[in-house]
């Protein structure tokens, strides 16, 4: 099975947080966004969020970075995900990921991220604005995330104050 796309589109997220509620529920039974896979980064004075969610990248950083191999990617579906039995917390995940797409949950101390929910990723079902979609990765897909991704990028220079 291949697995779609998951697509960003920053000028569209209102900032709602409907989609770390759903992606924490999904996973741990509980609505906590601080126990979600997806993070709303909010600069309420700019009027700027910007949705952060693992891109499954091609090659992966924190693949690299984990030094007990908890976090593995499928050839087939281009997925990331990371073992929790073999986690150890170390956070080296977190720090070598570009896009802030890992985290620690809080509850368990162990890495975190998205897994885009088995092939059907809720903060995309759920998502009202269409902030962010689940696409077919053709062409049309690969264009729509680059465009998301040069757009993230310019929002997050604007966020930490650099010029574009």
């Amino acid at each position: 099975m291949v697995f779609k796309l998951l697509v960003v589109d920053p000028d569209a997220c209102t900032g709602c947080r409907v989609c770390e509620l759903v992606c924490s529920f999904y996973h741990t039974k509980e609505f906590n966004p601080e126990r979600s896979r997806i993070r709303i980064i909010k600069d309420d004075s700019m009027g700027i969020n910007v949705p952060m969610v693992c891109q499954q990248c091609e090659k992966p950083l924190c693949v690299e970075a984990c030094p007990v191999e908890a976090i593995q990617k499928d050839e087939q579906t281009g997925v990331v995900t990371i073992n929790e039995e073999k986690c150890i917390g170390c956070k080296l995940c977190v720090l070598a990921c570009p896009f802030g797409g890992t985290s620690i949950d809080p509850e368990l101390g162990l890495a975190i991220k998205c897994d885009l929910c088995g092939g059907d990723p809720q903060c995309a079902k759920y998502c009202i604005t269409k902030a962010i979609s689940y696409v077919e990765p053709g062409r049309v897909g690969y264009l729509l995330k680059k465009k998301g991704a040069e757009r993230l990028a310019e929002l997050i220079k604007i966020v930490l104050g650099e010029k574009i």
